[in-house]
C-alpha cells in the first residue's frame, strides 16, 4: 500500500474517533454542570477541558471568559479550532474523500453525510435543540462509520490501517477523560461526588453497564480507574486498546519498524501487569500522563515507519 494511502486512512479513522471522544468528554462535563455548584468551580471544569487539549491560547484570542457557553461553542462548532468536533468531522471527511475508490461506498457515504449535516448547523440551533442531543448524534455517527467500514471492508492492509487509527486514539482520548474528570470527582466533597457523577463519567465512555455487570456494588473511584484502564474485556480500556495496537502492527510490520513495535509491546506490558492499587498509589495523574507521552511517541513512529513523512 502506497503510504500516501495508509496516511489517510489512519487519519480519517482517527479524525472520526477524535469526534467522537470530543463529544464524550463535553457531554460529561456537560452534565456535571448540572449539579449545584459554584459558578468559579464549575467554569474550572470547562477550563480543565482546554488544558486537557492544549488549547488555552487559541481560547483566549477568541473568547474573553472561560463559561460553560465559550467552550462549548469553541469546541463545538468553531472552524478556526483545529480540535472542534466540526472541525474533526471536516477533516475525516477530507481524508476519506481522498481515499474515496480505496473505501466502499458505504463508508464513503456515511462519511460525507455526517459531514453535510453537522456543516449544515449552527450552534444557536444545536443549543436551542439541546447540546445533550447533538452529542449523543456525533457518537451515533461514528458508531454507524465504524459499523460500516468493518462490516463492508475487505479486511486488508486498509483495514489494518483504520484499526490502528482507531486504536490509538481511542486510547489517548481515554486516558485523557479518566485523568481529567477522576480527579475533580475524587477531590469533590461527599455531597456532589455521588452517583450521579460517578455515573456520567461511565456513561460518558459507554462503560456503566458494563460496570453493573462487572462489580455488582455501588460505583468506587478505584473500580472506575480499574475498569477504564486494566479491563481486557472493556472495548474502550487502555489495555484493550494496546492490545489492539500491537496486533494490527504486527500484521503490517515493515523493515524499518521494529523499533517501534518495541515501544507498543512495553506499553502494552506495562498495562496488562499493572494492578490497580500499585498505580493508585504512585499516583494515578502520573501514570496517566507517562501513558499520554507514549502514546504520542508511538504515534510518531508510526507516523515514520508507515506514513507520509511530515514536511
Amino acid at each position: 500500500m502506497l503510504s500516501r494511502t495508509a496516511d489517510h486512512l489512519y487519519w480519517m479513522s482517527r479524525y472520526t474517533e477524535r469526534a467522537e471522544n470530543l463529544a464524550r468528554l463535553l457531554d460529561v462535563t456537560h452534565q456535571m454542570s448540572l449539579v449545584p455548584k459554584s459558578v468559579e468551580a464549575e467554569n474550572q471544569n470547562w477550563g480543565a477541558i482546554l488544558a486537557l487539549n492544549s488549547l488555552e491560547a487559541r481560547f483566549a484570542e477568541s473568547y474573553d471568559e472561560i463559561n460553560a457557553e465559550n467552550v462549548l461553542r469553541f469546541m463545538v462548532m468553531d472552524p478556526n479550532n483545529v480540535s472542534s468536533i466540526y472541525s474533526c468531522l471536516r477533516a475525516a471527511r477530507e481524508n476519506a474523500h481522498a481515499v474515496r475508490g480505496t473505501l466502499t461506498a458505504e463508508t464513503w457515504e456515511s462519511c460525507n453525510m455526517t459531514w453535510i449535516e453537522v456543516r449544515g448547523q449552527r450552534f444557536e440551533q444545536i443549543t436551542t435543540a439541546g447540546i445533550g442531543q447533538f452529542f449523543e448524534w456525533v457518537k451515533l455517527r461514528s458508531a454507524v462509520i465504524r459499523g460500516v467500514t468493518f462490516g463492508t471492508m475487505l479486511q486488508d492492509e486498509a483495514h489494518h490501517f483504520i484499526r490502528l487509527g482507531g486504536y490509538l486514539e481511542r486510547a489517548d482520548n481515554t486516558a485523557r477523560i479518566l485523568d481529567v474528570k477522576y480527579h475533580v470527582l475524587d477531590g469533590d466533597d461527599e455531597e456532589t461526588s455521588d452517583f450521579y457523577q460517578w455515573g456520567a463519567l461511565l456513561r460518558s465512555l459507554s462503560a456503566f453497564e458494563v460496570y453493573r455487570k462487572v462489580y455488582r456494588d455501588v460505583i468506587t473511584p478505584a473500580r472506575v480507574a480499574e475498569l477504564l484502564m486494566l479491563r481486557l474485556d472493556m472495548p474502550r480500556s487502555l489495555h484493550a486498546c494496546m492490545r489492539g495496537v500491537v496486533r494490527v502492527l504486527e500484521a503490517i510490520k515493515n523493515g524499518q519498524s521494529a523499533e517501534t513495535e518495541r515501544l507498543a509491546g512495553i506499553l502494552h506490558a506495562h498495562i496488562h501487569y499493572a494492578r490497580i492499587d500499585d498505580i493508585l498509589k504512585d499516583g494515578l495523574h502520573e501514570y496517566l500522563t507517562d501513558f499520554m507521552d507514549r502514546i504520542y511517541e508511538l504515534g510518531d513512529g508510526i507516523g515514520r515507519d508507515f506514513l507520509v513523512p511530515a514536511e
